[in-house]
């Protein structure tokens, strides 16, 4: 009796591959290094980068240094600080607020507060308690707490199919206390787990909505050089959620991702080649629901750029992304870029049919993205965006309450 193979899609190959090839590099910078780049580094050696192919002229220079000591956020400094971080996509591409923080005690206690308010009237406030160096500096346990009101979030609906002119909007205020706790297994891999709370309000939908308990573990494998402008390394982050319904049960379901993201230097690192692979699942029981603020979207300057933010949604999400970045100048890059994905009911369903390619310019410090200009084109149109953050942006990683909407 022979066997029946069936072929892989070419969508899943694609996909597979630049998982692959992502961990792969950053499998290769750890048998390298062992350890990635420190970030915390004087402000001189910080702020100088690569040489670009272009002269830069000192106004540019200028402009980086002052960012990179008021605006990059690199060795968490005590004191009052600007947040300057939008607090979702869709809510306007800057924010403003006053943060706080603090360490007491060597280091061994710290603190963190702040609130914003974005340029479509998003708000957000947080409050934040850590003990980072228990047990030698291998363990980190704390506490936080997210309060937050958005006005107008898109909705399309569910499913790869749905239509630009079915968009709708809902307001979403939540809040959302956690404890949790991180293992610092070696310098570059972390083991984390956190326990919380969440309470949504939600405008514009029908029905009370649940209260959940959040809990999610996560194995992450961390080798980039500055996390908010990787030049090298990589990450390989997979993780498992549960969201419990505490009410009738009925939007109780687990979720399950992997990602992987790699960034090769070439030609004395003037130019990178970043590439990032996302997988999201959802296990649901018969006769569950996944909230549709709590399903998998793609769509805007972190996924599907050619696409409005959260254009597609459904309990399903791949999603693949590559850029080639070269650097006219020490502060200022040029960046050709291809991004593919889609969302399904089921994963067996996914492929990556949706796709944009376009360019930009990215100005930043050695070690963060200041401003991020691109355009992207795709079966909807030309869309151009702007945006204060690294366009693979990896904030699962250092995110503590539980990611309320689903955000890419």
């Amino acid at each position: 009796m022979k066997a029946c193979l069936r072929p892989i899609p070419h969508s899943w190959a694609v996909a597979g591959l630049t998982l692959l090839l992502a961990a792969g590099i950053s499998a290769t910078a750890v048998a390298q290094q062992g350890q990635p780049a420190p970030q915390d580094v004087p402000d001189a050696a910080t702020v100088t980068g690569p040489q670009g192919f272009i002269p830069e002229p000192a106004w540019l220079e200028r402009a980086a240094v002052f960012a990179d000591r008021h605006l990059s956020g690199g060795g968490r400094r005590d004191g009052f600080y600007l947040s300057t971080k939008s607090p979702i996509q869709g809510s306007g591409w800057i924010s403003l607020g006053p943060g706080y923080r603090h360490s007491y005690k060597n280091d061994s206690v710290f603190i963190d507060g702040s609130a914003g308010i974005s340029i479509r009237g998003y708000t957000v406030g947080q409050a934040q308690l850590e003990f980072p160096t228990l047990l030698r500096s291998r363990l980190t346990v704390g506490t936080m707490y997210r309060w937050q009101d958005f006005r107008s979030i898109k909705s399309y609906g569910a499913g790869p199919d749905t239509l630009e002119t079915d968009a709708s909007t809902y307001h979403l205020q939540s809040q959302n206390i956690v404890g949790y706790g991180t293992v610092h297994l070696m310098r570059w891999l972390h083991l984390n787990t956190n326990l919380g709370w969440i309470d949504p309000e939600v405008q514009s939908v029908a029905g009370n909505e649940p209260r959940f308990v959040h809990t999610e573990t996560s194995l992450v494998a961390d080798t980039r050089d500055f996390p908010n402008h990787p030049t090298r390394g990589g990450l390989v982050r997979v993780s498992a959620a549960r969201f419990n319904d505490r009410g009738d049960g009925l939007n109780s379901f687990t979720r399950y991702e992997s990602e992987a993201a790699g960034f090769l230097p070439l030609a004395h690192a003037r130019v990178i080649v970043a590439l990032r692979g996302w997988l999201v699942t959802s296990a649901v029981n018969a006769g569950h629901t996944v909230p549709g603020y709590l399903q998998p979207t793609l769509g805007g300057g972190h996924s599907l750029r050619s696409y409005t933010d959260f254009r597609f949604r459904d309990d399903n999400m791949l999603v693949a992304n590559a850029e080639l970045r070269v650097a006219l100048m020490t502060h200022l890059d040029a960046v050709v870029f291809a991004d593919a994905g889609n969302v399904a009911p089921v994963w067996r369903g996914l492929d990556l049919d949706k796709q944009s390619y376009g360019g930009g310019l990215r100005f930043h410090t050695r070690r963060a993205t200041i401003l991020r200009a691109d355009v992207a084109n795709g079966r909807e149109g030309w869309r151009a965006m702007f945006s204060l953050s690294e366009s693979l942006s990896l904030t699962r990683t250092e995110r503590r309450t539980a990611p309320f909407p689903f955000v890419p």
